[in-house]
């Protein structure tokens, strides 16, 4: 049997210590909270999770799909809107609540129509090819998997009904 030659040898010592490194580097699964929390677009939901003392939820029940502001959508919303709901941990609950579904849906497996919501109200859905749309906002990543659901980052803030009167 003839050796290999020592270029040879290191070449394959190095693919193989390459492929090593991409397992180690790829982070394990973890569920919606910890996802959340590692997305630094996503910050702002985070602290308001936080806030509203949703994480434990997002933690441990599942499957979900979360609907996921990103930073930019926050910045969006009037400052003293934003400040009245963070300052009200029942209406922040049911703000962050409302861009929650209780089962996991992928995005190429969303229907057009409403869909209820942890908040319990309706969402309504579209999709065409590729885009999704959750009310006025737009799906801009997609199917970000967790161990119990998954999440899509949408550019929009979605404010939940209010409440009918009696």
């Amino acid at each position: 049997m003839k050796s290999l030659a020592p270029s040879r040898r290191l070449v394959l010592a190095l693919a193989f210590a390459a492929a090593l490194a991409g397992c180690a580097s790829t982070p394990k699964p973890v569920n919606l909270a910890e996802t959340l929390a590692r997305d630094k677009d996503l910050s702002t939901l985070n602290d308001l999770v936080d806030k509203a003392g949703l994480r434990s939820t997002l933690a441990t029940s599942g499957p979900l799909t979360i609907f996921a502001p990103n930073n930019e959508a926050f910045k969006a919303v009037p400052a003293k809107t934003l400040e009245e709901i963070a300052a009200n941990p029942e209406r922040l609950r049911q703000v962050l609540t409302f861009h929650v579904l209780p089962n996991k849906v992928m995005a190429a497996e969303v229907k057009v129509g409403p869909v209820k919501t942890l908040q319990g109200a309706n969402l309504a859905l579209s999709r065409a090819g590729q885009f999704v749309t959750v009310e006025d906002g737009m799906v801009t990543k997609g199917d970000i998997n967790a161990t119990n659901g998954v999440i899509h980052v949408v550019d929009r803030v979605l404010m939940p009904p209010a409440p009918a009167r009696r």
